[in-house]
């Protein structure tokens, strides 16, 4: 059974369609994250599970009941908040409990479940401090801990790690990763960061413009994204888009133009493309190899413009004839220096073809290993 079954989900604000009948399946115990740009939807729609808006139609059902006209108190969900929203006159204790005593639960219960809560959250030292001496990361710990003791059906998280610098959002992702695994409980996570995404989720939901345009693991929509849109937003640094012409197609797959006039056939289905047409090509900075040693097809050449060192890695622009730039992953050890020409060479199965309505071209299943840049 579903724990969370969203049906047709629809939400306007002064006449401005923002959820456009969303349809999601939540599993139970499920880790579910919710990504998209700004303004895509997506915390209103995390918002509308929780009952804090109003859907305009459609259905959101809770481990098989219909909540749409429920209050959120009566949907067994709990939810937690970009901000902290602490009571800053009361302790880490009274804040945790804070809910509990108002639906009049005995004293008694709230003390075991406040402390079986700080106890997970490795919080139980703090409990009688007030939240002005509490770093971040442990704010965020007590606003989770609220949540953790009304003992929900579904956890809510509305971006809750934006607020934290980059060290400590890294720390809470594998706390929040451990808490879901501890507390074997569905989750569902909104943030607008698609490295959070790929690292936490077990699925992710991709939104765009109110729209859910695809729906997977991390791995699958890293390796094979229905669309451009998606192709674009997973994956860090995003992938590069080049246009290019398309020579012919046959029962094999189709042929295409490279920049710099070479052709390259790539084993795809080209159904309704006639040669001459458009098509986009996409490959992702970490599947080009400088060496031409190993698996490659092609190449694409042209000048190197800016070297960026990242540590582990470096991140190199590339200036092709035509003026359009590619980005191209390499080692963090790379000898590469600017205005050097560099070829930049590529398998065929790493590569990928979106129509010019954005769609990917089907029938083609890339296998990804490791490419050494040098």
């Amino acid at each position: 059974m579903s724990a969370v079954h969203l049906q047709q989900i629809r939400k306007a604000f002064a006449g401005t369609d923002v959820l456009k009948g969303v349809d999601i399946d939540v599993k139970e115990h499920e880790f579910l994250v919710f990504v998209g740009p700004s303004g895509c939807g997506k915390s209103t729609l995390l918002r509308s599970i929780a009952g804090l808006e109003r859907i305009d139609s459609g259905h959101v059902v809770i481990e098989g009941e219909d909540v749409t006209e429920l209050e959120p108190s009566q949907r067994g969900v709990a939810m937690v908040f970009q901000s902290y929203a602490l009571y800053p006159h009361m302790s880490v204790y009274e804040n945790i409990a804070f809910g509990l005593r108002m639906i009049k639960l005995p004293e008694a219960q709230i003390k075991e479940r406040v402390h079986r809560a700080a106890e997970i959250l490795q919080i139980g030292q703090l409990l009688e401090r007030r939240p002005r001496a509490l770093s971040g990361g442990q704010r965020q710990r007590v606003a989770i801990g609220r949540s953790i003791v009304r003992e929900p059906k579904v956890f809510l998280f509305d971006e809750p790690l934006s607020n934290l610098d980059a060290a400590l959002r890294v720390q809470m992702r594998l706390e929040l990763i451990k808490l879901h695994k501890q507390l074997n409980a569905t989750m569902i996570y909104v943030t607008h960061d698609q490295t959070e995404a790929m690292t936490m989720a077990d699925r992710i939901v991709v939104l765009n413009h109110g729209q859910v345009e695809q729906i997977g693991s991390p791995l699958e929509l890293y390796r094979t994204p229905r669309n451009r849109f998606v192709a674009g937003f997973i994956g860090s640094p995003k992938m590069n888009f080049l246009d290019v012409r398309l020579l012919n197609k046959d029962a094999r797959g189709v042929t295409i133009e490279l920049p710099g006039g070479a052709s390259l056939g790539v084993p795809c289905n080209g159904d309704g493309l006639e040669a001459g047409q458009n098509v986009v090509l996409g490959i992702r900075p970490e599947h080009f190899a400088e060496s031409a040693n190993g698996d490659t097809d092609a190449a694409l050449t042209g000048e190197l413009m800016v070297i960026e060192h990242l540590g582990s890695e470096t991140l190199l622009h590339v200036r092709l004839a035509d003026d359009r730039v590619i980005q191209v992953k390499g080692p963090g050890e790379s000898a590469a220096v600017e205005g050097q020409t560099l070829k930049a060479n590529f398998s065929t199965r790493h590569v990928h073809l979106f129509r010019e309505d954005g769609m990917a071209l089907e029938g083609k299943r890339p296998v990804y290993e490791e490419m050494r840049v040098s």
